[in-house]
């Protein structure tokens, strides 16, 4: 008879218990050297994550093959919500967007070459890499209306391409870029993904965006490509897969990110508890005025219900089940749990809550875009309905 299970095995206990030491001791001491939009200095993060490395902790999102730890979603997602803890933890534990999504797309598309060159540095943490999808003059929630072109001119193809959100490009060794191939294909069908190193001199970082939120290193950045030159062989995958592939680096990435909303979620809960417990007024503690028992029962559950509905939806994919549904679920609803959690706390807080002092108002910044990032949260609504009504129609 098949059960649910909900106690980790003992080798995700033994990863639990790694993980969350190992921030306690290494992590939470080193936000203090965290630079606004450029993450840890070097000296520091290489130092952290070679321990990491040594702890076995690697990457949880690739296979062992290329340096990963080759866990399944529930595994990966355990693991993210520790990691989600700190804005400087994924960094360190080598699986930070978009490198980590850009891996999966080498790992799964990629020729030999372009995983000897681009694929083992990036997962190993030597280089960094930038995706470019995101255009200024488009709706990003259709991105069937990308204007980029790449043109063939015999071995080579030539990218002309206005793009912008382009994160971590300062400092990246290569981007991916998606960009359209065959106008008379199918909508889904025109666009390809091609590998731009950064020194070709059709690559132009034209500014970083001034953007709310300071925990993303290399920015978030505009970028030309304008007659860019690359060779055939740099395309990923086979003409006309962009969105497939795209697609490729969501289906963890929304687990990880979802669960790493969690991690946030109950420190900034955690704070929100203790606060309440040893702040004075009136005559009382915080924690003994209803409306603050109201703001900590509402989080715990809301919680527990994101953390059990990503959870669930992970099980689903080590079976092998796409879970779209459950995806677009657990990426609207986290974040909205994230931002109400993270505003409670802050209120709690009270003007503490809006300092620097504690970690909740940069929390809060960083949270606003999860609404936005990886998909509109209207547009996973829709993906939601219609699923439903579709499967509702067949009954």
């Amino acid at each position: 008879m098949k059960v649910f299970d909900f106690s980790p095995t003992p080798e995700q206990q033994e990863m639990i218990e790694k993980a969350t030491a190992f921030m306690e001791e290494y992590v939470y001491p080193n936000e203090k050297h965290m630079i606004p939009h450029r993450g840890l200095p070097d000296e520091i993060l290489k130092t952290l994550q070679q321990k990491v490395k040594d702890l076995g902790l690697w990457a949880g999102h690739m296979p062992k093959e290329v340096g990963g730890m080759g866990i399944g979603f529930v595994s990966l997602g355990l693991l993210s919500e520790i990691i989600g803890r700190s804005p400087i933890a994924p960094y360190i534990f080598g699986s930070m967007a978009p490198h980590a999504g850009n891996a999966e797309i080498l790992w799964h598309a990629g020729t030999p070459e372009q995983k000897r060159k681009y694929l083992i540095p990036l997962v190993n943490g030597d280089i960094y890499s930038c995706f470019a999808m995101t255009e200024p003059e488009v709706s990003g929630s259709d991105p069937t209306m990308l204007q980029s072109r790449a043109e063939k001119d015999g071995d080579e193809w030539v990218i002309n391409a206005h793009k912008w959100f382009t994160t971590s490009a300062i400092g990246a060794s290569f981007s991916i870029v998606m960009a359209m191939t065959d106008p008379d294909a199918p909508p889904h069908e025109r666009y390809s993904l091609f590998i731009v190193d950064a020194d070709n001199p059709g690559f132009e970082i034209i500014r970083e965006l001034p953007v709310m939120g300071d925990h993303f290193a290399g920015g978030h950045c505009e970028v030309r490509y304008t007659n860019c030159r690359v060779p055939a062989e740099n395309m990923l995958g086979n003409r006309g897969e962009g969105f497939k592939l795209a697609q490729l680096r969501l289906r963890s990435g929304r687990i990880t990110h979802a669960m790493r909303w969690i991690g946030v979620a109950k420190r900034s809960f955690d704070l929100m508890v203790e606060y309440s417990l040893k702040r004075v007024t009136r005559g009382k503690t915080l924690s003994e005025f209803q409306t603050i028992q109201n703001f900590i029962a509402d989080s715990a559950t809301e919680i527990e219900a994101a953390r059990l509905m990503t959870l669930y939806t992970a099980w689903k994919m080590d079976q092998g089940d796409e879970a779209r549904k459950e995806i677009s679920m657990i990426k609207f609803f986290g974040a909205k749990i994230l931002h109400d959690v993270i505003d409670r706390a802050i209120q709690v807080h009270g003007a503490l809550g809006i300092t620097a002092d504690t970690p909740l108002e940069g929390f809060y910044r960083e949270a606003r875009s999860a609404r936005i990032y990886d998909g509109a949260d209207e547009v996973h609504r829709m993906v939601v309905a219609k699923q439903v009504l579709k499967a509702f129609q067949k009954r």
